[in-house]
């Protein structure tokens, strides 16, 4: 018989617009961990979940709830987990820190690039070794199937994806880890209930329920990844 956890994650799930590149993003995952599993030996995977989810408050969204999160210490840690041998499947939020960036002003294109006389592009002195840097490690990453970053911005998306891989994880064994990161919305507006347009403001106080998240945690241990390693934070709030 389905515990009350279950049928909550069940109606979440059913309440979920459908993820785009579904197919895709599972055929990305499928090679992925196929690449870093032999017969000889498997690599360690870690799943790194990084920066914040947002809710949408219409279908076709114009305003959101947004749980911030600069994604620095979800970047920060896929950098040093391969460096450890790990090979990382990066989940993290649309616009957020990613890997090997952390050198690079946030206005990237724009701090560290120049036209040149001659109309190319070259980078700037100030930048040259971290642009250097970024772009090698990065590359070498990627290249050595050692990274496999995929973006989210909803909780919809998050939720589903984070599934997923956990699911595509089960043949890792103990060799798969969850780095959990992101910053989680706790609430979200059912997808079926949503205005499909932007909610007008002349139709006065906006009144709206959101329901809570169904805490996840758990059934990724038990039943979507059961032998892999999990690791997760919680914001702690202080007097």
């Amino acid at each position: 018989m389905d515990s009350p956890l279950n049928s909550e994650i069940e109606s979440f799930f059913d309440s979920a617009p459908p993820l785009n590149d579904r197919a895709a993003i599972s055929q990305k995952l499928k090679e992925f961990i196929a690449l870093n599993s032999s017969e000889s030996g498997t690599r360690r995977v870690a799943c790194v979940t990084s920066g914040g989810t947002t809710v949408p408050l219409e279908q076709r969204c114009v305003r959101y709830i947004d749980n911030f999160s600069s994604g620095h210490r979800g970047a920060a840690s896929t950098e040093h987990l391969i460096k450890m041998g790990y090979a990382v499947i990066f989940l993290y939020r649309r616009g957020t820190c990613e890997p090997y960036c952390s050198s690079l002003p946030d206005d990237a294109f724009l701090e560290c690039f120049e036209v040149t006389e001659e109309s190319a592009v070259q980078v700037c002195q100030p930048y040259s070794e971290a642009v250097k840097r970024a772009i090698r490690d990065h590359h070498a990453a990627v290249a050595g199937g050692l990274l496999l970053k995929l973006p989210f911005t909803t909780i919809f998306e998050y939720l589903q994806m984070l599934q997923m891989i956990a699911v595509s994880s089960r043949s890792l064994g103990p060799c798969s880890m969850f780095y959990l990161a992101a910053a989680v919305s706790d609430f979200y507006v059912p997808w079926k209930s949503m205005a499909e347009h932007k909610i007008q403001s002349g139709s006065g106080p906006l009144d709206m329920q959101l329901l809570q998240v169904p805490k996840m945690l758990s059934v990724l241990r038990k039943e979507w990844a059961p032998m892999a390693f999990c690791i997760s934070f919680k914001m702690q709030r202080f007097s």
